[in-house]
């Protein structure tokens, strides 16, 4: 019985990994982060990112609403200034099956060379950095880069946006050790 209790919970945690963006950051150890309240976009290097206007307006968007719940807000004189670019590149899985005996299962060695089709699978794979720049020293002093699947999915694309986001802005401000 305590199985079928676990098992949706397994099942979920299994779901939530597969579409998972994996995230760093890196930030200057010198640093007070305390001050920082306010924040602008930089719109001469949003500008040069090569991405669709649509796309840029979500990240926009979604970087608001989570510096917005932080407590911060923006303004014409900013303590901070947001930039952000993106890199994509497709990325190809070739796998090889095997049927019938031999050493191992589905993998590996097999003696009687049955089945063995090759399975060739294409994502993209995308890449999202945030930098956060001192507006009166114009200094990088924070850099949050998120990794995951793309999708062309209209309906998924913002949820999928606002996730690579969210998980990005989760290490800021940074905790020092």
């Amino acid at each position: 019985m305590k199985t079928i209790k676990i098992l949706p919970l397994l099942l979920l945690f299994i779901l939530s990994s597969c579409s998972s963006v994996t995230v760093y950051s890196d930030f200057d150890k010198k640093a007070d982060f305390s001050p920082y309240k306010t924040y602008a976009f930089h719109k001469a290097g949003i500008d040069k990112v090569q991405i669709s206007q649509l796309d840029k307006n979500r990240i926009l968007n979604a970087i608001d609403a989570e510096l917005t719940k932080k407590g911060m807000t923006k303004s014409e004189t900013p303590d901070l200034l947001i930039n952000f670019f993106t890199k994509e590149r497709e990325r190809v899985d070739v796998n090889q099956y095997s049927y019938g005996w031999g050493y191992g299962w589905g993998w590996g060695w097999n003696p009687y060379l049955w089945g063995g089709q090759p399975f060739v699978s294409t994502s993209t794979e995308g890449t999202l950095f945030i930098d956060l720049i001192d507006a009166k020293k114009k200094e990088l002093i924070w850099q949050g880069e998120g990794v995951g699947y793309l999708t062309q999915n209209r309906s998924e694309k913002e949820a999928r946006i606002n996730e690579f986001v969210a998980k990005i802005l989760m290490q800021y401000p940074p905790v020092k050790k």
